[in-house]
């Protein structure tokens, strides 16, 4: 099997104390108390993430089910979404 590098969408945002670190490509997230150990524990998560679903063979689905492609120039290898921009947009919420 080869292993193909690519580049992953992660947003950070903070909730209370806590640093959150998500992506949409994998939807896929987890937390530290610094941005850091966030950036650092969602490395570790998609780590594990990626040895899991191999394990269970289930990896081929979950990427399309998240929206990756599989193209094969120059090497077979899958490409995830990728995020073309962040907004703000105003909603209502019941008080």
């Amino acid at each position: 099997m080869h292993k193909i590098k690519t580049k992953l969408g992660v947003i950070f945002f903070k909730e209370g104390k806590k640093f959150i670190a998500y992506s949409p490509a994998l939807d896929l997230s987890t937390y530290g108390n610094t941005f850091a150990q966030a950036k650092k524990r969602f490395a570790e998560a998609v780590d594990v993430f990626l040895e899991e679903t191999i394990k269970m063979g289930t990896l081929e689905d979950v990427l399309k089910d998240c929206g990756w492609q599989k193209v094969s120039y120059p090497q077979k290898h899958w490409v995830p979404p990728t995020i073309v921009g962040q907004t703000e947009q105003e909603v209502k919420i019941p008080a």
